[in-house]
């Protein structure tokens, strides 16, 4: 009876989408990506911005950070649809890899490129507007990579199955 649900559930998602991804689908994903990589991109350039540190250790903690909050997002999911350990890390790292990279990409590319933004304080309202900004961009620019994704059988669509 679960199965049955669960098939339904699969087919109206996908039924009408070119390739098993469609846009809505694709947004939902990197809505789930995003989560996971603010969480962490806006932990991580807090500490690194209050502790003082320069750019590049603060945005290496920013991007560790990014990527344990987006895969811990996935892993809370699966294993909670009871997947062992091993076998849900595995199904993270294939769904969410790409997907965190892009974004981490473009969302500290913006915050590198935005002149100031790098010095900016905790109190300068710079500091939030550049992150925010970027972190929108960095949506806008994954969102069609977790399309391709989805539309090939990988990334989200790996982690779908245990939803």
């Amino acid at each position: 009876m679960r199965q049955e649900a669960h098939a339904s559930h699969v087919h109206h998602h996908h039924a009408g989408t070119t390739g098993g991804g469609g846009w809505e689908t694709a947004v939902r994903a990197t809505l789930h990506c995003l989560t996971g990589c603010a969480i962490g991109e806006v932990l991580g350039m807090v500490i690194g911005t209050a502790l003082g540190w320069s750019a590049v250790p603060t945005l290496i903690l920013a991007i560790a950070l990014a990527f344990f909050f987006g895969y811990a997002l996935t892993l809370r999911g699966v294993l909670k649809a009871g997947l062992g350990l091993r076998a849900a890390m595995k199904v993270a790292l294939a769904a969410d890899t790409l997907s965190i990279a892009v974004m981490e990409l473009v969302d500290n590319g913006v915050i590198v490129l935005w002149p100031g933004a790098m010095d900016a304080g905790l109190g300068d309202p710079l500091f939030w507007w550049v992150l925010a900004i970027a972190l929108a961009v960095a949506f806008v620019a994954t969102t069609p990579v977790n399309k391709w994704m989805i539309g090939r059988g990988r990334g989200h669509a790996v982690v779908h199955q245990y939803h």
